[in-house]
């Protein structure tokens, strides 16, 4: 049995990832901005916790009590054209998405350095590996997210710490909800939104995203796991684009892409 610290557990991925961490049998602290969405959650311990605050993030671990593992989830996202999304913007989401993350990092590394053991687990995206139209800086929080979680993996595995990137593709988690669209409504981008809009339900086969249980049970393997694996793709759809990346160079992919998916743009 581990304790596990999860960020952004309100809604989505981290609630489904304490719910499922808690069915293992391990102690969660499940942590949100608002702690009072918490309350019907079945869990160990459940805490305020603001990621882009130093003050908070101090008091959660202090407050969590000795931690064998941190799931990093906390994160919104921004949605439109690189010409469009303003650069305040671009700064707020990667003092969640990215330096939230690491702030919780630099928070539990010494004492498991010392003690010579815990599991980092890194919620990142297809779109930290691949970045696609109006995406782009919510793609760039997540490749910057890839880069440290990687050098880390080097890092401290030297002391007995372990490492993990969880991607997902496409699931319904309420994550659309909280993100912030610019640019999208007036020429010439709505063109584009419209069809990358059709594209993305292709890649999911046309249904219903799935819900987020799935990226919860990829998280609890990664927790529980022993070996040196760094990366968790989940679903068919990360599967399908990680797997064709991989395997071609940057035109290759773009002309197989805009075959499966029918861009045209």
């Amino acid at each position: 049995m581990a304790r596990i610290l999860i960020t952004g557990c309100s809604t989505g991925i981290g609630r489904a990832a304490a719910i499922e961490l808690t069915k293992r049998g391990h102690e969660v602290v499940a942590t949100a901005r608002r702690p009072e969405t918490l309350a019907d959650l079945d869990v160990a311990q459940a805490l305020a916790l603001d990621v882009d605050d130093d003050t908070s993030v101090a008091a959660a671990i202090g407050d969590a009590g000795q931690l064998d593992a941190l799931v990093n989830n906390a994160g919104f996202g921004v949605t439109g054209p690189v010409e469009r999304v303003p650069v305040s913007e671009g700064k707020r989401i990667f003092e969640t998405n990215f330096f939230g993350a690491l702030r919780m990092i630099q928070a539990v590394l010494p004492d498991w350095r010392a003690r010579g053991s815990g599991t980092v687990v890194n919620v990142s995206s297809v779109a930290g590996r691949v970045g696609a139209p109006l995406d782009g800086l919510y793609s760039a929080t997540k490749f910057a997210l890839e880069a440290v979680s990687e050098a880390l993996h080097y890092e401290v595995g030297h002391f007995g710490i372990r490492v993990r990137i969880v991607e997902p593709g496409e699931f319904e988690t309420g994550f659309s909800a909280n993100t912030v669209r610019h640019g999208l409504d007036t020429p010439p981008y709505d063109e584009l939104d419209r069809e990358w809009g059709a594209a993305r339900a292709k890649l999911i086969g046309g249904g219903d995203a799935p819900g987020p249980e799935a990226v919860a049970v990829t998280i609890a393997d990664a927790v529980e796991y022993d070996g040196p694996r760094l990366r968790w793709p989940v679903g068919s759809d990360a599967d399908l684009v990680l797997g064709a990346r991989a395997s071609m160079d940057d035109e290759a992919f773009e002309r197989a892409m805009r075959d499966v998916l029918g861009v045209e743009w």
